[in-house]
């Protein structure tokens, strides 16, 4: 099916996922949920003027997954036919029978009531309909305007992706769900003597949303080509980063990432009951203290949606059946949620869920983030450096590092602008900075307003074993923050 085809079959997607569902059933299991999906990806990359890569790909899959006493049991399978289906059904309950012979504690579920629905993201125009020597022109195109202007290297990559799914549970979900997904961006790499500087458009890895070829048109990558080579060239000659203790204004590109690694991820779940540890870890938060504990400064107000249009992390259902719901996670500096599955919300006494996603039908979803956004204040970038006596801005992210639980962290930018008596002043290279979660964001004291708003999506979030890549949205805006240890080098 096509990213533009009509869903006429969805009677027979779901019949064959019930078969799957009714045949777990039938082996022993209390409960099971099947999600069978069509996805189609295409991404092309171009470096120096020549597009080097294209690729195409295409898949169907059914995956189940079996609740018996305290454990889950998950099977999959390509091309699934009603047969296939319901071997998979009672494989996955197989598996979970044999799991249970080692009993934990009895898995309840939060409670999802049955729907059978659809829904569909928004899409102005069908990325895959464009005609690859369009886009390849694209491409090429700003990878040369970045060499004509002082890049040595020049990059740039667009991917897209249409997912049809279908879902089936044995509480009686019935689920079709359409998305549709495009980003691009491009970077210019300037080489010097001893070291090499990279600029980034529109961020670090492109700039991607719940929508068609029209946010990657809104973007202007053209528009956008010859400054970031020039800046790239110019950064090789431009004054370190000092060191020291001073105000720190993060662009809405850096906050996106700041806000996935320092506060996603320490609000997922299954983390901080010690379910999962790959990759980032477990998480400093103590359930204990939700509603009480103090995250950040009363400006910090962080929420996750699933529900905003067009955004990296949205979504009408998860993928256990929960609907797309607006949490609160920070609230006015005090934590009051976290992300949750529907058996997570359970053993913490939580009443909402909608945070769980697989990638691609072969995985067992998990909770992943969904739009983890800081909501807007009342200032505009231009206000926070004239406020700034003493400070440097910076934006997009060059790299990271933060520990296991996630509290401690470093992160490094691309380009940084000396602040002097509110104004800014010269360029500066290499800027970093270091803090830790709750003592950073209780330093920030002015945050962006609406106008600076923007919902960053990031596409390539890695967790769990076997890994899984997950789309995640984060609506950001710039920031100031106060006393910000900065030109950390170790």
């Amino acid at each position: 099916m096509t990213a533009g085809a009509s869903p006429g079959d969805v009677r027979h997607e779901f019949d064959v996922a019930a078969a799957a569902v009714q045949a777990a059933l039938d082996a022993g299991a209390r409960y099971a949920d099947a999600r069978l999906m069509h996805r189609r990806s295409e991404s092309m990359a171009a470096r120096n003027g020549v597009v080097e890569a294209l690729s195409q790909i295409e898949s169907t899959g059914l995956g189940i997954r079996a609740l018996v006493g305290s454990s889950w049991g998950f099977a999959a399978v390509p091309d699934p036919t009603d047969a296939t289906a319901r071997g998979i059904g009672a494989q996955a309950t197989a598996i979970a029978a044999a799991s249970a012979q080692v009993p934990g504690p009895k898995v309840r579920l939060l409670g999802a009531p049955a729907v059978t629905d659809s829904w569909s993201s928004t899409c102005e125009k069908d990325p895959f309909a464009v005609p690859l020597a369009a886009k390849a022109e694209l491409l090429s195109g700003v990878t040369q305007t970045m060499r004509e202007h002082g890049a040595d290297l020049a990059e740039a990559s667009y991917d897209l992706w249409f997912t049809d799914k279908w879902f089936v549970s044995s509480e009686g979900h019935r689920i079709h769900q359409r998305i549709i997904e495009s980003g691009a961006g491009m970077n210019a790499t300037s080489i010097g003597e001893n070291e090499s500087q990279r600029r980034s458009y529109p961020s670090v890895r492109g700039q991607f949303g719940t929508a068609g070829w029209e946010l990657i048109e809104r973007q202007d990558l053209p528009g956008n080509a010859a400054r970031i080579a020039e800046e790239s060239r110019a950064l090789l000659t431009a004054p370190r980063c000092p060191a020291g203790e001073t105000t720190l204004i993060l662009g809405s590109e850096q906050m996106a990432l700041q806000i996935h690694e320092s506060v996603g991820h320490a609000v997922e779940l299954d983390r901080i009951l010690g379910w999962e540890a790959a990759f980032a870890g477990t998480s400093w938060l103590d359930l204990s203290q939700l509603g009480s504990l103090k995250f950040g400064s009363d400006l910090m107000t962080i929420t996750a949606d699933a529900t905003l249009p067009g955004a990296l992390g949205s979504f009408g259902y998860d993928d256990e059946g929960s609907p797309a719901t607006p949490v609160d996670i920070v609230r006015n500096g005090v934590w009051t949620g976290v992300l949750a599955g529907r058996d997570s919300a359970a053993v913490a006494g939580l009443d909402y869920a909608g945070a769980v996603r697989a990638d691609g039908y072969a995985r067992l979803p998990m909770v992943r983030m969904t739009n983890v956004g800081l909501l807007p204040g009342e200032s505009s970038l231009d206000d926070m450096i004239a406020a700034t006596d003493d400070g440097i801005f910076m934006d997009t992210n060059r790299s990271w590092s933060i520990d296991d639980r996630p509290l401690n962290f470093q992160f490094g930018c691309e380009i940084g602008y000396e602040i002097k008596n509110g104004k800014r002043g010269r360029m500066l290279r290499n800027p970093t900075y270091t803090g830790i979660s709750p003592r950073f964001w209780g330093s920030m004291d002015m945050t962006g307003d609406r106008d600076h708003w923007v919902f960053w999506g990031t596409p390539n979030c890695g967790k769990g074993q076997p890994g899984q890549i997950g789309h995640t949205g984060h609506p950001s805006v710039p920031a100031r923050f106060a006393g910000v240890r900065v030109g950390v080098t170790g």
